[in-house]
């Protein structure tokens, strides 16, 4: 390979080590964003899914690794260092590795991961007290922002444990339909209703928190394409600068 050839593949090498390190610090934004979100549907299932705490964990593991191996390739790179770009090539392709085994096991357990996403729901909708707790929160901003009631239809609230042992008619106040005429008395975040049938909205949520789901997982795909993508080119560039520099010459490292 020529130098104009080396020095090409360095600088192609250098620039998607920064795309690299850019995508990482996506990653890890959104893992941080899973764990210390609190206002939409994933603030429901956190505070019940292990799973979901394990996932984010790994999201920001994933992105700090993304972030620290972008630095040493920009390093490698740019300072020809045999050992870096060798590291370099090896950590991605353990992560690419780790990337579509994640993948495949969600595709295969997707079934499992819906079943557990709806008896989370019910479960928070059963024990509902309005005592400020951040699920009861969460799900109270998503039925008001929806406008849905319940997970399947708003008759699910029937199994609430504080609306069916009462001895008046009470129903989720974050349910309410303003268009539907009624009279009612606030009891904290339940409301009472002085007529038989509920002013709320007939749909329940299911449908339009799949809907959420799949808008955002359009946007993590294709997060994740981009940054195989990255990796993947990475890869072939390190490897082949790497089996052109021919020896090691560490007085080009920066002396701090």
């Amino acid at each position: 390979m020529g130098k104009g050839c080396i020095t090409a593949t360095k600088y192609f090498l250098f620039l998607f080590n920064l795309l690299f390190f850019i995508f990482g610090a996506l990653i890890l934004g959104f893992g941080l964003w899973v764990l210390l979100d609190n206002q939409s549907f994933i603030a429901v299932l956190q505070e019940s899914s292990t799973t979901l705490k394990v996932g984010s964990y790994i999201l920001i593991g994933v992105g700090s690794l993304s972030m620290l191996m972008g630095f040493l390739g920009c390093i490698g790179a740019i300072y020809e260092i045999r050992c870096l770009l060798g590291l370099y090539f090896t950590c991605l392709l353990l992560i690419l590795i780790a990337q579509v085994t994640a993948a495949v096991l969600i595709y295969f357990q997707r079934d499992l991961l819906k079943h557990e996403m709806s008896s989370i729901v019910n479960k928070i909708i059963v024990n509902y007290n309005g005592q400020n707790r951040t699920a009861d929160r969460a799900w109270d901003y998503i039925q008001r922002t929806i406008q849905c009631c319940g997970w399947t239809e708003p008759s699910n609230w029937m199994e609430n444990v504080m609306i069916k042992n009462s001895s008046v008619t009470l129903y989720p106040c974050s349910c309410r339909n303003a268009t539907i005429a009624g009279t009612e008395m606030q009891e904290t975040d339940l409301c009472q209703s002085l007529v038989p049938d509920w002013p709320v909205y007939n749909k329940g949520c299911i449908s339009s928190v799949e809907d959420w789901f799949l808008r955002n997982s359009g946007v993590i795909l294709g997060l994740c394409v981009g940054v195989a993508v990255i990796e993947l080119l990475g890869m072939i560039l390190s490897m082949c600068l790497c089996k052109n520099v021919h020896q090691e010459d560490y007085t080009k490292v920066p002396r701090y």
